[in-house]
C-alpha cells in the first residue's frame, strides 16, 4: 500500500511539472521507516538476559546400589524481585545443594521451594545476603499468541558455559510428544537447546518469557528443541511457591483421541473423547466407566479430542477437578446416553522414597503406582530392589533390580521405614551375625535368597 501511495504522489508531481514549466522543479521526500530487527532482538534480550541464572547442583543417587553424590548444572530465570527462580524439576531433582550465579557476578545458595515431576517444573529461592531491591527479574508472557515462524530466543548455560543466547523460530506451537505430554503440549523451536539449557527461558521479541526450555536434540536430530508453554507454567508456579507441590487430581482415566493416525485407529464420531482403559482401584473404575465409552462432558464442560493434540487439555481439566467432590460425567455407551458420578482423589507422590543399605550393597525404593505400575500390579504397598552394587554382597546373593522385598529373616517389610529399622538393628550386630534370609518376589514368584554381608567391599 505504501509503495502505491508513493507512485501516485510521484505521478502527480510529474503531471504538475508538465503543465507548469515555469515552476521550479521540486524534490519530493517521502519518509520510509522500517523496524531494525537487530534492535528488536537486542531490546528483547536485555529485558530477560540479566535475569538468567546459572545453576550448579549437588544431588544424590542410589541407582548404582549405593548412595553417591554427583554434580550437574542447569539454568533458571528470576521471575520476582524476591528472588524466585523458575527452572526444571530434573535440574534440581534430589538436590542436596543448589548454588546460583547471577549475570552481574553475584552468587548465592538457593533452597528448593517446590517441584513437580509431572510437568518438569520447579521453583527455587535465592538466599541473598545483601539487599535484593536491584535484583533483575523477567515477566511471563502468553505463549498462546505465538505462531509458527515467530522469532524466539533460548537463554541459559549450555554445557556449563555460564550464560548464552541463541535465536531461532517457533517450529510448532502445539507439539504432542507421546508419553511426556500428559498435561500440556510443547513449544518446538529450532533455537539451540543443549544440555545445560534446561530450565532457561524461551523469550519472544517483546522480551517476555513464553516457555521454559526442557528438552533438546538427541542423537543425530538437529533443530529439535522443546519448551514448556506458559499456560502450564502459570498453573504450576503459585502452587509450588505456596505448597511446595502441585495437588493434581487423579481419576485413573486413560483417554484416546477419535482420530489417531500413527496407530491407524479412527472412531466415526464428531465430538467426545474415548475411554481407552481405567486404572485398577481408580475413581474412574469405581464410577463404572468402561473402555470404549465416549465422554461428552466432564463436570458440565464439553470435551472433545479429534486428535492426540487435544488430549493434554482434557487431562489438565481432569487434573484440576475438585478433590473428594462428586462430579458428573456424561457419556455415550454405544447408542445409549448415560451420566455417571466420579469422585477424584489427590494424585499424591509420583515417585517412591529411596534408601541405601550399606554393607548389604543394594538400595531399595518404595513402590509407587505411577512410577512402577508393573510392580504395583503385584503389590500395592511395598519396597523393591532399586540398585545392586557390583561387586557386592547383594549381587553375590543373586538379588536383581526390581525384586520386591517381602521379608528380612522372619520380619515382614512393607515400607522404607521397616527396612531402615531392620538394617540398623542388624548392622549393629554384625560381629555376631552376618547372614540373613531375604524373601523376594520376582515377576510374581516368591523365592528365598541368603545374603552374607561379612565381606566389606568398600574397604577392599
Amino acid at each position: 500500500m505504501r509503495f502505491i501511495i508513493v507512485i501516485l504522489i510521484l505521478a502527480s508531481a510529474l503531471l504538475m511539472g508538465s503543465t507548469n514549466t515555469a515552476c521550479a522543479q521540486s524534490t519530493i521526500q517521502v519518509p520510509l521507516t522500517y523496524p531494525d530487527f537487530r534492535q528488536i532482538v537486542q531490546d528483547a534480550k536485555q529485558k530477560v538476559f540479566p535475569a538468567v541464572v546459572y545453576i550448579r547442583v549437588v544431588s544424590e543417587s542410589t541407582e548404582s546400589g549405593k548412595r553417591i553424590l554427583q554434580e550437574s548444572s542447569g539454568s533458571g530465570v528470576i521471575i520476582s524481585p524476591e528472588g524466585h527462580v523458575l527452572t526444571n524439576w530434573h535440574v534440581i531433582e534430589k538436590a542436596t545443594s543448589v548454588r546460583c550465579l547471577l549475570s552481574d557476578g553475584r552468587h548465592a545458595r538457593a533452597t528448593v521451594l517446590g517441584s513437580d515431576k509431572d510437568t518438569d517444573l520447579a521453583v527455587i529461592k535465592l538466599q541473598m545476603e545483601e539487599d535484593t531491591s536491584d535484583l533483575p527479574f523477567a515477566t511471563l508472557g502468553d505463549s498462546t499468541k505465538l505462531r509458527e515462524g515467530d522469532f524466539v530466543m533460548t537463554m541459559g548455560a549450555p554445557w556449563g558455559l555460564d550464560r548464552s543466547v541463541a535465536i531461532g523460530i517457533i517450529s510448532s506451537t502445539s507439539r504432542y510428544l507421546e508419553g511426556i505430554s500428559e498435561y500440556s503440549l510443547w513449544l518446538q523451536t529450532d533455537a539451540a537447546i543443549n544440555p545445560g539449557n534446561s530450565g532457561g527461558p524461551l523469550v519472544n521479541t517483546d522480551g517476555e518469557i513464553i516457555g521454559i526450555n526442557t528438552r533438546g536434540a538427541s542423537g543425530t536430530a538437529d533443530g529439535l528443541g522443546f519448551s514448556i508453554p506458559t499456560p502450564t507454567i502459570k498453573i504450576v508456579i503459585p502452587q509450588l511457591i505456596d505448597a511446595g507441590h502441585v495437588t493434581w487430581s487423579w481419576t485413573g482415566l486413560q483417554l484416546q483421541a477419535l482420530s489417531d493416525f500413527n496407530r491407524d485407529i479412527y472412531f466415526p464420531f464428531e465430538k467426545g473423547v474415548i475411554v481407552a482403559e481405567t486404572d485398577i482401584d481408580s475413581p474412574a473404575r469405581e464410577s463404572g466407566l468402561k473402555a470404549r465409552d465416549r465422554i461428552l462432558r466432564i463436570a458440565g464442560q464439553s470435551v472433545s479430542a479429534q486428535r492426540v493434540n487435544d488430549l493434554p487439555a482434557i487431562r489438565r481439566h481432569l487434573g484440576t477437578l475438585p478433590k473428594g467432590q462428586e462430579v458428573e460425567i456424561d457419556i455415550m455407551r454405544g447408542e445409549e446416553p448415560m451420566t455417571l458420578s466420579l469422585i477424584p482423589r489427590e494424585k499424591g507422590e509420583v515417585e517412591g522414597e529411596e534408601l541405601a543399605l550399606k554393607r548389604w550393597d543394594f538400595t531399595v525404593k518404595s513402590i509407587n503406582q505411577f512410577d512402577n505400575p508393573d510392580l504395583y500390579f503385584f503389590k500395592k504397598q511395598g519396597v523393591f530392589v532399586f540398585g545392586v552394587k557390583w561387586p557386592g554382597n547383594a549381587g553375590s546373593a543373586g538379588l536383581t533390580r526390581g525384586d520386591i522385598l517381602l521379608k528380612i529373616d522372619n520380619d515382614t517389610v512393607e515400607t522404607i521405614d521397616d527396612v531402615r529399622v531392620l538394617h540398623e538393628k542388624l548392622a549393629a550386630a554384625i560381629d555376631t551375625k552376618h547372614r540373613i534370609v531375604l524373601s523376594v518376589m520376582r515377576r510374581g514368584l516368591v523365592r528365598q535368597l541368603v545374603l552374607d554381608y561379612q565381606r566389606d567391599y568398600e574397604k577392599e
